[in-house]
């Protein structure tokens, strides 16, 4: 993506730290998922790195460290080896800090500068935290780190206490719309409203065609469903066998749509169906890339979870 309407703000106070006498060691850069952090974090990378006379590579840069999730275990690290697809963590993992650490008692490559981004910082295990922290106490020369976090208050308030913060605004629904139009999806008004502000939830909604299932999430958490019709629409919606990746987008759009409900709410009891039903679908989310489910049963938990946030619904499973 080359274009974020919402980076004006962010690269105007970086380019004014840069030019600066003094720039800070760590950066924060704040926002919910899909914003375009990581891109901005590589261009600044970029631009940080940079010195005049000094030609710079067009790919991957030797000066330029990223963390991010890793192989998941030995099957996947050899995998990763021979270039064949691999499963990857979940967080990132001590090693790998002490791996980066163990770089930064070298000199930069091609200049004065380095830059290490980890995204996302807050899914950091806490070892891992904890070491990280050493360095930002006590950052070699030239070092300087990017935390792409998209949920701030999980990061050590140490961490926090140590980086300067970048906020990442979200997109209008007509941002959201030319963005998802330049790159030939369709632009659903209801995905794009579930969104919530992000590209890359929106994008993710439409390569899914999530539009027609928002539709019937609404209506299930709406007026909940007195037999199985809206449930069974739901399901085939979703298709008999959906990819793990399409899974995992419903799984989010249903958590976007009831979270909006609780927001919109006025009724205390209704809100508290709706928050309990938001951290169902948190933690059957966390569950389903490992879990052995069945594709058809899933829908209907899905269904029913969605069914008893309705007001006055029936019992989940009922």
């Amino acid at each position: 993506m080359s274009a974020w309407p919402n980076h004006a703000e962010p690269w105007r106070q970086w380019r004014e730290a840069l030019a600066g006498a003094r720039m800070h060691h760590a950066w924060l850069l704040a926002g919910k998922e899909g914003l375009g952090k990581r891109d901005f974090a590589l261009a600044a990378a970029r631009a940080l790195v940079a010195e005049p006379g000094v030609p710079q590579p067009q790919g991957e840069h030797p000066d330029i460290i990223t963390l991010t999730y890793g192989p998941k275990d030995d099957k996947a690290a050899r995998d990763m080896a021979e270039g064949k697809p691999f499963e990857r963590a979940r967080s990132i993992r001590i090693a790998q800090i002490r791996a980066m650490q163990r770089r930064l008692v070298t000199r930069p490559s091609l200049g004065s500068r380095r830059a290490i981004i980890i995204d996302p910082a807050d899914d950091l295990e806490k070892p891992a935290a904890n070491a990280l922290l050493k360095s930002l106490e006590e950052p070699p020369a030239g070092t300087f780190f990017l935390l792409v976090c998209h949920r701030p208050a999980r990061l050590l308030p140490t961490i926090r206490s140590r980086c300067r913060m970048l906020r990442f605004p979200t997109l209008s629904a007509q941002e959201l719309a030319a963005m998802l139009e330049a790159e030939g999806l369709g632009a659903d008004p209801q995905a794009i409203a579930a969104a919530q502000g992000s590209f890359g939830a929106a994008r993710r909604f439409a390569e899914e065609g999530l539009g027609p299932v928002a539709r019937v999430i609404d209506a299930l958490i709406g007026s909940g469903d007195t037999g199985l019709q809206g449930r069974g629409e739901f399901a085939r919606l979703i298709g008999p066998r959906p990819a793990r990746e399409r899974v995992q987008a419903v799984l989010e759009l249903a958590q976007a749509l009831v979270a909006a409900r609780a927001r919109a709410t006025a009724e205390d009891a209704h809100r508290l169906k709706l928050i309990e039903t938001h951290a169902a679908l948190v933690r059957l989310a966390a569950e389903a890339p490992t879990a052995n489910f069945d594709p058809g049963l899933l829908a209907f938990e899905i269904g029913g979870l969605l069914v008893a946030a309705a007001p006055a619904s029936e019992p989940a499973h009922g």
